[in-house]
């Protein structure tokens, strides 16, 4: 067996976090196994966790070799005469539950979350919020928001900072602005965590007023980065005289409560739609920063929470980077940029493996002290002799007993 020196954690105890009770529970309140006799919702399961982790790219050619791959049922406890073909593996999943994913993705996430060491969070919990959109090979898909023109899937992803915490697929038009995805996002993870103190990190694509507003009235504090010279009315200067201005990398310019315009829609007598600008009665805090290295290039960040210093805020955004990193991340090791399947149904499962499958890594990389690529390498080589393992103890040495030609 490989063993990697310094590793605090290996594959197999990982492996432990996924709970054989939930899958057997959730085939059940999930209907997830109706009318189906071979790939049944466990066996899908384990199919695309080894798939994502043992292949560069995945495809449902590859789905279909790896399930007629008799190491993969060795490794799974599957029954070895079974078999599928492409076309099985493509229906069933444009038809499967997506929902019993989804919860097995929210049971781990809870598993691992719930070990984090309280120096390993944040001084305050930051929820990294934002969008990926995928427009390679979905020109077939019936239903796809516009992106420059072509068909496109958006995946809008929470991220705590370790972990993906929140995810919405969206095929629908509507979706293509980010001013309607994201506050969704939001909302989503701020049902599943009441009482929360949770402070959500977005990048330009907020940008609506009512929004804010609703986050607001809501207690749901926020984060975001402004259009530069966005009209709005000072009601109050937090900056003292004797306020040290000096950020490192920037120089604090202002630091106000403030009131935001918003866009009325009016019908004039010709029935015509024009848009009147009016003053929201809400208050929100706006701090612009100026770059040193970039001269006159400014950073505006708009936020409902007044009690933060503005160096906190302007440094809260800058970890919004994370769940870039993440996003570079899911793209290049686990295949995101490409669809195994043209269905939204198909294409929900399948973020949510991976997702699962990300988490697996993150652990491991966090951990072990590794890097992303060197998690996903390792993991794959423990993977594989795990199964060497189990090869060697069934054939006693004769792989004829396990490989039939």
């Amino acid at each position: 067996m490989t063993d990697f020196k310094g590793h605090k954690i290996q594959v197999n105890q990982l492996l432990n976090f996924i709970p054989e009770g939930l899958l057997a529970n959730l085939s059940i309140t999930t209907r997830v196994d109706h009318y189906s006799k071979v790939l049944h919702g466990k066996k899908m399961f384990y199919l695309l966790l080894y798939s994502l982790i043992e292949n560069e790219k995945l495809s449902q050619r590859t789905l279909e070799d790896t399930f007629n791959d008799p190491v993969f049922k060795l490794l799974f406890d599957l029954d070895k005469e079974e078999t599928v073909c492409r076309s099985s593996i493509s229906e069933r999943l444009s038809k499967i539950d997506s929902g019993y994913f989804k919860q097995i993705y929210e049971c781990i996430y809870e598993q691992f979350s719930k070990h984090y060491k309280e120096s390993e969070r944040q001084k305050h919990n930051l929820i990294r919020v934002d969008s990926s959109i995928v427009s390679d090979t979905v020109g077939r898909l019936m239903e796809g928001l516009n992106n420059c023109g072509k068909k496109a899937v958006k995946y809008s992803v929470a991220f705590d900072g370790i972990l993906p915490c929140e995810l919405q697929t969206f095929t629908s038009a509507s979706y293509s602005s980010e001013d309607i995805a994201l506050p969704e996002v939001v909302l989503s993870h701020v049902k599943k965590e009441k009482n929360h103190q949770n402070i959500y990190v977005l990048d330009r694509g907020l940008q609506s007023t009512r929004t804010m507003k609703a986050f607001t009235d809501d207690s749901i504090k926020f984060i975001c980065r402004a259009k530069e010279n966005r009209k709005y009315v000072e009601l109050k200067s937090f900056i003292s005289a004797d306020q040290d201005l000096d950020f490192g990398e920037s120089t604090l310019i202002t630091d106000a409560k403030i009131k935001l315009y918003t866009g009325i829609p009016i019908k004039n007598k010709q029935g015509n739609i024009h848009s009147r600008e009016e003053l929201i009665d809400t208050e929100f805090r706006l701090i612009i920063v100026e770059s040193k290295a970039k001269d006159g290039q400014q950073y505006w960040f708009l936020s409902n929470d007044f009690n933060l210093s503005a160096k906190e805020i302007a440094q809260a955004y800058r970890r919004r980077w994370d769940i870039e990193v993440f996003f570079r991340f899911i793209k290049q090791e686990l295949n995101v940029s490409h669809l195994v399947s043209l269905n939204k149904n198909g294409i929900q499962v399948i973020m949510y493996m991976t997702l699962i499958v990300a988490m697996l890594i993150l652990i491991y990389k966090k951990a072990n002290n590794i890097g992303y690529k060197t998690a996903k390498r390792r993991m794959a080589m423990e993977v594989r002799n795990l199964a060497i393992a189990l090869i060697v103890t069934q054939c006693g040495g004769n792989p004829d007993l396990m490989f039939k030609t």
